[in-house]
């Protein structure tokens, strides 16, 4: 069965981290672009970051540069999201997705699989 499982979301002060983590099951992560996505309370969907298959290239929105990592750990067959610098606009879920193409783009309508999502509430 094919499956994404993210976690590691919660609640944290502005300027904090979290390390959200997208783990597969039922294929191989590595075979696919991963994006990750959240969604605001009241706003539509949106794209942070994604990484390529087999391809150091990366993305990140705007709004995250510089503080957003996005990383690969093959044996794991995990997809990690490291955030620093948390700030309140930060809050939401958080999704991962698959895309069983090479190159990744922050479009969700292109992904294939998605996981169920993670909190994220940055608050002080």
């Amino acid at each position: 069965q094919v499956q994404l499982v993210e976690s590691g979301g919660g609640l944290v002060q502005p300027g904090g981290s979290l390390r959200l983590s997208c783990t597969a099951s039922g294929f191989t992560l590595d075979d696919y672009a991963i994006g990750w996505f959240r969604q605001a309370p009241g706003k539509e969907r949106e794209g942070v970051s994604c990484v390529s298959s087999r391809d150091p290239r990366t993305y990140y929105e705007d709004s995250v540069k510089g503080r957003f990592t996005i990383s690969r750990d093959t044996a794991k067959n995990t997809v990690y999201l490291q955030m620093n610098s948390l700030k309140p606009e930060d809050t939401g879920v958080y999704y991962c997705a698959a895309r069983r193409y090479r190159f990744c783009i922050l479009a969700e309508s292109v992904y294939d699989y998605w996981g169920q999502g993670t909190q994220v509430t940055v608050s002080s």
